[in-house]
């Protein structure tokens, strides 16, 4: 048995979670993760700790936003 200092979800752990999600779920888990540019496991992982701790950080409070320059036609 692995021990660890930190709650973390390993890429493993999420590849072994996925696995029994249904395919509608891991699509879109998947596709997210990719979207935002995320690890799977962190994307796997954010939506349980907010279930379990209303205080818990979320995808929102990890990411800058993005500004998209704006271009002015002369």
């Amino acid at each position: 048995m692995r021990s660890t200092t930190l709650e973390q979800l390993s890429a493993a752990d999420a590849e072994a979670i996925l696995k029994y999600l249904p395919e509608r779920i891991r699509a879109a888990l998947i596709a997210r993760a990719a979207e935002i540019e995320y690890p799977i496991e962190i994307v796997v992982s954010r939506p349980i700790a907010s279930f379990l701790d209303s205080e818990a950080l979320g995808f929102a409070d990890c990411k800058p936003v993005r500004v998209q320059q704006l271009t002015v036609d002369s």
